[in-house]
């Protein structure tokens, strides 16, 4: 077997752009998976165009979407591990994707003899490790509402180097509730809120306003919880109605000073 050439030179962006030995150049249209649940893991795919997602599907049935990759990511790469298994989730197009296909084999000869895609692999990997933290961090400590800003922020590719399409890959709702972990009611009511807000606009396709960065970095949101949505105070309520009636406060006094007993009197039973 002859010798491969292990210089210095190696050149990651070659490698990972071309087909050759033990690589190959796919194409996947829209909902096309790389590889399914339960298939063999043998291969790693390195996403070139397009959008993909990772799901997992549970013994009882139920689907949840773990992460969203973009191109750049490397997919499958738990198909390395020393121990032959097979693929534990499964990995699905999102819009049309291109990607390079490489074999378990030729990604281990790689990784032993060039340094310097080891070099590149390692920096992937501790970038997709700290976003695992991230994403645990985020599920356990912020409410749903910043967790489905960020979800839309990270979808818009925002703070990666160059210039980004703000427009988000075509996603349900469903598959929203599923990644922050609530219900779809709740992100339709986040998605209206955000678009009042001026954070995004949405007409067929999302587009994601930088705006919204304020509700993750800042924690700008408006005064009150959305989880919570703020009631109007009594002085409010009766100025709206005197204000339609036309009516002064001295006239309606008296059945003011009437209603508020009654509530009182409700409140206080309720509270023994």
């Amino acid at each position: 077997m002859n010798p491969r050439d292990t210089s210095t030179d190696f050149d990651c962006t070659a490698f990972l752009s071309n087909a050759g030995l033990g690589r190959k150049i796919v194409e996947l249209a829209s909902k096309e998976a790389f590889f399914s649940q339960g298939d063999p893991a043998d291969s790693v795919f390195y996403l070139q165009e397009g959008r993909a997602k990772l799901t997992i599907v549970s013994p009882h049935g139920k689907e949840a979407t773990i992460t969203l990759f973009s191109a750049g990511d490397f997919v499958g790469e738990e198909s390395l591990a020393s121990i032959p298994g097979l693929r534990l989730a499964t990995a699905s197009a999102v819009t049309a994707c291109r990607a390079l296909r490489i074999s378990k084999d030729e990604m281990a000869r790689v990784m032993h003899e060039e340094p310097t895609f080891v070099d590149f692999f390692l920096r992937f990997m501790l970038a997709r490790s700290m976003r695992t933290q991230a994403d645990l961090v985020d599920q356990l400590f912020n409410s749903s509402e910043k967790r489905l800003a960020r979800i839309l922020l990270i979808m818009a590719e925002f703070g990666k180097p160059g210039e980004r399409d703000t427009f988000i890959p075509p996603i349900s709702q469903e598959a929203l509730a599923e990644m922050i972990g609530t219900t779809r009611s709740r992100v339709s009511f986040f998605m209206n809120r955000f678009r009042a807000l001026g954070y995004i606009d949405y007409n067929g396709r999302i587009r994601v306003n930088k705006s919204l960065l304020n509700v993750v970095l800042l924690d700008q949101l408006p005064e009150h919880n959305s989880q919570m949505p703020a009631l109007p105070t009594v002085a409010t309520v009766l100025n709206a109605a005197m204000a339609q009636a036309g009516t002064s406060s001295e006239a309606v006094f008296p059945v003011v000073k009437s209603t508020l007993k009654a509530v009182l009197a409700i409140g206080g039973a309720a509270k023994d």
